[in-house]
This record gives structure tokens, sequence and C-alpha cells, in this order.
């Protein structure tokens, strides 16, 4: 009798309703990783070709780029300090670089989730060599970047004990690319960034509407042309203090 008489506890339970921030469903989605992609990668060319166009500044002479390495240190002053506006720049990077590689590898999972079999290969499927490689050579990048940032950033790799001089970027470019395994490293890491931003910058413009059948090989072209364009500007060091043009 006791027992029949009880509450009937699961019957009482109310509905729990998941509320979720708008931000992290659209992050969820395919879409929503993409559309992450997209931006960051945009961030990233911006900084690329900013980073690309201050190396040329090697052939302008050691006073011209050792000159611009301590302007970019005292960028915004008096209202932020010696060497702010660096360290912001390198913390929205890093951002964008971890939600750029945390997207790509999740789309990549989800991609494999829904084609737990895989299928034959395709002739209409990601045919062009750049499409191909944009998962190996995006962690040949990571590499590099990590390897880059120790080298020529903290001087911790690559050079001789008391080799590494502060804000003296001409002796220690060429220093540096005087080490040719290092300078071989360096021409296969851009021919892999040439190769993802092949692919990348178009589908940057893909992702957000902008490619079009009327379009689309005009931006291809556009974004092959502008893969190149960097690609050149930064080999273009190495391969001139390889060759003895810079020394």
């Amino acid at each position: 009798m006791a027992a029949s008489s009880a509450p009937n506890v699961r019957a009482a339970e109310k509905p729990v309703m998941l509320v979720t921030h708008p931000l992290a469903a659209f992050w969820a989605t395919a879409i929503g990783k993409k559309v992450v992609m997209a931006v960051t990668g945009a961030i990233m060319v911006a900084f690329v070709l900013a980073h690309m166009l201050g190396n040329l500044k090697i052939f302008a002479g050691p006073d011209e780029i050792n000159a611009y390495s301590r302007a970019l240190r005292t960028l915004g002053q008096p209202e932020l300090g010696y060497g702010d506006a660096l360290w912001i720049v390198r913390v929205v990077l890093l951002t964008a670089v971890t939600l750029h590689i945390v997207a790509a590898v999740q789309l990549t999972r989800q991609s494999w989730n829904a084609r737990p079999v895989a299928y034959q290969y395709r002739k209409n499927v990601e045919t062009t060599w750049a499409a191909k490689t944009m998962r190996w050579g995006g962690l040949l990048l990571a590499v590099f970047i990590v390897f880059h940032i120790l080298h020529f950033t903290l001087g911790a790799v690559g050079f001789a004990p008391g080799q590494y001089r502060d804000l003296h970027v001409y002796q220690n470019l060429v220093a540096g690319f005087s080490v040719w395994p290092v300078a071989v490293f360096y021409i296969i890491a851009m021919a892999a960034l040439c190769l993802h931003l092949d692919h990348g910058i178009w589908s940057f413009l893909q992702t957000f509407g902008w490619s079009t059948t009327r379009n689309d090989a005009r931006l291809r072209t556009i974004s092959r042309i502008i893969a190149i364009v960097i690609f050149a500007g930064f080999v273009s060091v190495p391969l001139s203090v390889m060759t003895g043009l810079v020394r």
C-alpha cells in the first residue's frame, strides 16, 4: 500500500532545457567552423603579406631593415609601451592560428565520421594539388612556425653561441640562412605555404559567397597569383643569402 501511494518521481520530473550560447551553437556547425577558418585565414594572410614586405627590406641594406625592426617595437607609443603593439599582434595571431587548426581538425573528423567507409578515388574530388596537400601542408607549416619562432624570434636554435643579436635583423638573417639545411627547410615550408594559400584564399572567397560560376576561374587565378607572389617574396631572401647576393 505504501509503495502504491508513493509519488511518481519520474512523472513529476520536468524536461531540462539546455541553453546554448549562440556562438557555441554556431561553432558546433560545419559552416560555423568554415567561417572561423576563413576569418582566421584572412588574418594570417594579412600578416604574411606584411611580414613578407618587411623581410624584403633586407635588400635596402642593414640600416633599413634594422630600423624597421626597432620601429615595430615603438609602434603605438606613448599610448602603448615598448613592444606592446608586437605582443598584441602575437596574441591575435596565436588565437587565429589555434582556432584555425582546431576548426580544421574538427572538420576533418566530422568528414571522416560522416564517411566511415572510404570511397574510391573520383576524378572530381579535390582535383587540385593544392587541395590535396592542405592537411599535410598545414601540419608542416605548424612545425615551421614553432621552428621559426625559436630561430629568428628567440635565437634559441640555428645559431652559434653569441651569434644571434637582438634587433640586428640583417645580420641574423644572413647568419641564419648561411646554414643551408635551414635555408632549404625554409624554402620547402614556403612552398607548402604557397599551396596552402592557393587553395585557402579561394576557399575564403567561396565561404563568403563571393565565388560564382561566372567568376570562379578568375578568383582561382587571383588566389594563385597572390600565393606565388608571397612565395617568391619570402624565398628571395634565403636564395639571396645562399648565392652571396646578400652577405
